[in-house]
């Protein structure tokens, strides 16, 4: 994921500390029930795409821009399918982020798959049970936007 400008800003006087930041993913179908993918050229993994809103940008908005961006694909957002937590990360470089991820389930409407920008090694589409090798986080958020369930939160607990 590139670093927007609004963190560099905010990266130049916060220095390396860690950084609560807005999160989208994008969970792509295509009318033949196959999942669009990206393998990301920082860590080479694959992913469902996904990115960072810019200020004041909404959330659904910002993933159906970053799955163009990315990949060259058309879509639109359906609904909100997942709503957790990241776990803290930290870059090579020493900066630390965690992020607040919102998933979205999307539908394809145009376009053609293709690396779209130098954030991603390849991008395609995949059948959901011949996916390449992927995160637990990456399978949960298709898992549920494969479901017809309420949108998943992590659950509270009591003290």
């Amino acid at each position: 994921m590139a670093t927007p400008d609004f963190i560099r800003t905010i990266r130049a006087s916060a220095g390396h500390q860690l950084l609560w930041l807005p999160g989208v993913s994008a969970v792509v179908f295509d009318d033949e029930g196959r999942v669009l993918l990206g393998q990301r050229a920082d860590n080479r993994k694959w992913t469902v795409i996904n990115g960072i809103p810019d200020p004041g940008e909404q959330p659904a908005a910002c993933a159906v821009r970053e799955v163009y961006e990315e990949t060259g694909v058309r879509c639109v957002a359906e609904r909100v399918v997942l709503v957790r937590s990241g776990n803290e990360v930290t870059y090579p470089n020493g900066d630390m982020c965690q992020f607040m991820d919102i998933t979205f389930r999307c539908r394809a409407v145009g376009g053609e798959a293709r690396v779209n920008d130098d954030e991603s090694l390849q991008v395609g589409w995949y059948e959901v049970d011949a996916l390449p090798v992927m995160g637990e986080r990456q399978l949960f958020r298709i898992k549920q936007a494969l479901s017809d369930e309420p949108t998943w939160f992590e659950p509270m607990t009591s003290d």
